[in-house]
């Protein structure tokens, strides 16, 4: 896709970090967004802010684990501007702790938003992206923990992986269709976001995460020091554009990263016992 003026894009996670910086870089191409994010005064605040700098915007509050709220977010898509060309199925949340600490209900939640939110985008939104018949962009937000694996981030690195692979057999499945919808896969490494203030998303329902073990509290204070001295988000949103133009499927915005995912296939190549991966 090379020309997005007046095109429609639909972002999810929309209201903060890498999503925010897809909608702001959206309307800097001339696109007209759907803004859907869960958190309804930050939503508005976004909606609110673009509006202002000229841009077309609609903001739906949107919970992606929820099939009912995704179709109800196309349906408003469609009645507003009559159709979508990219679809960034962004939206995300993080924990910590060994697979066998998270409680069933925090797998529920992770596993919800995070692969189930692509699931049911990818679901409502591709026949929709086929029917119009015109060059169309699918960008499922995964992650470096989606092709690499070691100690922590258990449900999280599940749902990574997950979205990984249904991007890849989206891809194979479009391709042998001849659709002119193309689908992109991002796996950013750390980048500067509210990913780790996950917890102010969590369902009413859902009690706070129980005892970590010491090696997962003391990876997880890492990563709070870590994530704010991240890469920017207005940096990986270039990365996806750059990646829309030229049609790359994978993009890995910290090269640092390939070392860990070539050890990673060498490893399963010679059917060696998993390398722990660098710090």
């Amino acid at each position: 896709m090379k020309d997005f003026k007046d095109k429609v894009a639909v972002i999810t996670g929309a209201a903060s970090g890498i999503g925010r910086a897809l909608a702001d870089r959206c309307v800097q191409e001339g696109m007209k967004a759907v803004l859907a994010d869960v958190e309804a005064e930050p939503l508005a605040t976004a909606e609110a802010s673009l509006k202002a700098s000229g841009a077309t915007v609609l903001a739906v509050q949107t919970d992606v684990s929820q099939a009912r709220d995704v179709e109800a977010l196309a349906q408003k898509t469609m009645e507003a501007f009559g159709a979508v060309h990219v679809l960034c199925n962004n939206a995300g949340v993080g924990t910590e702790a060994a697979v066998w600490e998270s409680t069933l209900a925090e797998w529920e939640w992770v596993v919800g938003v995070n692969l189930w939110g692509v699931v049911h985008g990818v679901r409502v939104f591709v026949p929709l992206m086929l029917a119009q018949d015109a060059e169309c962009h699918i960008v499922n937000t995964a992650s470096m923990a989606g092709l690499i694996s070691g100690p922590g981030l258990g449900a999280y690195k599940v749902t990574k992986h997950g979205v990984v692979t249904l991007s890849e057999t989206l891809h194979h499945e479009l391709a042998e269709r001849g659709a002119k919808v193309k689908v992109s896969v991002l796996c950013p490494g750390i980048v500067n976001t509210r990913i780790m203030e996950s917890a102010r998303n969590r369902p009413g329902d859902l009690p706070p995460t129980g005892p970590r073990g010491p090696a997962s509290e003391e990876r997880w204070e890492a990563l709070r020091r870590l994530v704010p001295a991240g890469m920017p988000a207005a940096q990986v949103a270039d990365a996806v554009f750059e990646a829309l133009r030229k049609d790359r499927f994978y993009i890995l915005t910290h090269p640092e990263g390939k070392e860990a995912v070539r050890t990673r296939m060498e490893d399963i190549l010679q059917e060696r016992n998993p390398t722990p991966p660098g710090p």
